[in-house]
């Protein structure tokens, strides 16, 4: 073999290696974990000196980063929307409990003064009772005949019945009318004709009502027919 041809041999054993080892190299780089950031991000490598020098996304990480962060923005602003409600609500929520209690307080208030003057009204009719009743003491002791007195306790009367009527209490109609057992109560019983049978006869106590509701019921006598005590 000639110098020429061996050294051509040699040439060609040395490029085949070199070829080789790129190869070689090549894959190691292929495979090393460099190529890679702790993202999953695919980097460029350059393989001569090993640095990094840019960085590739693919379009499916793209998207998903892109989907991400709609979906983070979405999130944030429902959950600022539902802070805001919140908030809201709290507010309104507290504003209705001071409104009702004010309410509820402004309505015991106004319930107590028409209470308080209701007495007040009836109070005040009664004085001029307590007057009739002084005058006629007063009489009385000027006076002392019966009918001076009479006249003195009926004038007391007629004031006080007065009062009474003035605060809405009204007397329940008794001597001929309609016996009715919600209104009146039978003391006794006489015997009378036909047309008086079951009527009121006679009045032992005044009955009073005030609005709807009976005080007391009058204390009273009946009438019975003569006809039907003889049936019986």
């Amino acid at each position: 073999m000639s110098w020429f041809n061996k050294k051509k041999m040699d040439n060609e054993q040395d490029f085949n290696d070199e070829e080789m080892i790129d190869g070689v190299v090549e894959e190691v780089f292929a495979n090393d974990k460099r190529r890679f950031n702790k993202e999953g991000e695919r980097v460029k490598v350059n393989v001569k000196d090993n640095e990094t020098v840019e960085k590739v996304k693919s379009p499916e990480v793209v998207k998903l980063e892109k989907e991400l962060t709609d979906e983070r923005t979405r999130r944030e602003s429902a959950e600022a929307k539902l802070v805001g409600v919140q908030a809201k609500f709290d507010e309104i929520k507290t504003q209705m409990e001071r409104e009702t209690a004010e309410m509820r307080q402004r309505l015991m208030k106004t319930l107590e003064d028409r209470a308080k003057q209701g007495q007040f009204n009836f109070l005040t009719t009664l004085l001029p009772v307590l007057d009739n009743l002084n005058l006629a003491i007063s009489a009385s002791e000027k006076d002392s005949s019966f009918e001076h007195l009479l006249e003195g306790v009926k004038g007391t009367a007629r004031s006080f019945e007065q009062a009474l009527m003035n605060v809405g209490v009204e007397a329940v109609p008794s001597i001929g009318a309609e016996f009715n057992p919600e209104l009146h109560e039978a003391i006794d019983m006489v015997e009378t004709k036909a047309d008086d049978d079951g009527r009121i006869t006679a009045e032992y106590s005044r009955g009073y009502k005030f609005g709807d509701k009976l005080l007391r019921p009058a204390r009273v006598q009946v009438g019975k027919a003569l006809a039907q005590t003889a049936g019986e």
